[in-house]
């Protein structure tokens, strides 16, 4: 069988081509089929060549496991195209919130799609950012939940994502933590999305901040491509105990999940036939029990990261890992791994 891509992700740097037919040459029996599972960190787009829109999510979450609830988070999706550039997220809002209608009425299965959204607004505007995130507030109403504002940045330019253009040291910007003061006073959390030699920066973050709910997306993007590579025991070094003392922080979550994006350097997606999910968790283990163990379950939510992580994985077979890693977990840890932090940190309807 052909593994020729078919679909391609070229435009967009860094993410890995979506191969449905390589995908298709694994097929596991669903683990705890039964298991309530909140999906809290997922996109929806529609780009050259690359559509992922309400029929492609519910078919990977309609494929086995009992995924109960969705949250989206922000991916520059049908941004407006006229107007003020701070208001041109809104646009993505505005998109989300009407799948969000769409799957509230019932007509597309019982999985709560888009019921917590996560959008975006320049925190850089400083005192300016109010008004466009009551802007967010009163698009999507009771589903918005917050603001990501990526704040990737390394040395290595080659790990770079060139559509987020990041200055170095954002998140200690005076403009910044005057934008990102207001999240609080509004009841909006913060979705963080950087790279692991960056966790330090988060830390004095939250820790000036420490009334604002804040999740790490990613387990605090661990490198191991371009400067990284073949440098796993380094970065493990450095990145564990960063971790450790994030977790310090009473108001910081973390997201267990996107390890399938070209940066973790796990190169799946160059194996003959796709990785089961004995695989994932085995290369995985180190990662997730060192957040389950510094955060605690109660602070820790397993997350899909698709489309982007499906380059690397099928939707079933990440579920399946993710419950791989769980297996030692108590059955109220396992609620909280998988849908109960997701659900109190979002603050979805139970």
């Amino acid at each position: 069988m052909s593994t020729t891509p078919t679909t391609t992700t070229s435009p967009f740097h860094g993410y890995l081509p979506v191969r449905e037919d390589w995908l298709a040459r694994r097929r596991e029996d669903i683990l705890e089929p039964g298991l309530p599972i909140v999906d809290p960190h997922h996109h929806l787009w529609e780009r050259p060549g690359w559509r992922y829109l309400l029929p492609e999510l519910l078919a990977d979450t309609g494929s086995g496991h009992n995924i109960v609830a969705t949250v989206f988070v922000q991916c520059r999706a049908m941004y407006r195209a006229d107007g003020p550039a701070e208001l041109k997220p809104l646009g993505e809002t505005e998109f989300v919130n009407g799948v969000a209608a769409m799957s509230a009425s019932g007509g597309y299965g019982a999985t709560r799609v888009c019921a917590g959204i996560v959008g975006h607004a320049d925190l850089a505007l400083g005192a300016r950012v109010q008004d466009v995130l009551e802007a967010h507030l009163r698009v999507a109403g009771d589903r918005f939940r917050g603001i990501r504002h990526i704040s990737a940045w390394d040395t290595d330019t080659s790990v770079l994502n060139p559509n987020y253009q990041v200055p170095q040291g954002l998140m200690h910007s005076t403009a910044f933590r005057e934008g990102f003061a207001r999240l609080s006073k509004l009841g909006l959390s913060f979705d963080a999305w950087l790279y692991h030699p960056q966790i330090g920066e988060l830390e004095a973050l939250a820790r000036a901040f420490p009334e604002t709910a804040i999740v790490l997306d990613h387990v605090g993007g661990p490198l191991h491509i371009g400067a990284y590579a073949g440098k796993q025991a380094e970065v493990l070094a450095r990145w564990r105990p960063a971790m450790q003392a994030l977790a310090a922080c009473p108001n910081v979550h973390v997201k267990l999940g996107g390890l399938g994006m070209r940066i973790g350097g796990f190169t799946f997606h160059e194996q003959a036939e796709p990785p089961s999910s004995e695989a994932l968790a085995a290369a995985w283990k180190p990662y997730v029990e060192t957040c389950i163990e510094a955060f605690g379950a109660s602070r820790c939510m397993f997350e899909s990261n698709f489309p982007v992580d499906k380059g690397s994985y099928a939707y079933p077979e990440f579920w399946n890992a993710c419950k791989r890693l769980a297996q030692g977990a108590s059955a109220a840890e396992k609620a909280d791994l998988f849908s109960g932090t997701a659900t109190r940190f979002y603050r979805l309807a139970s």
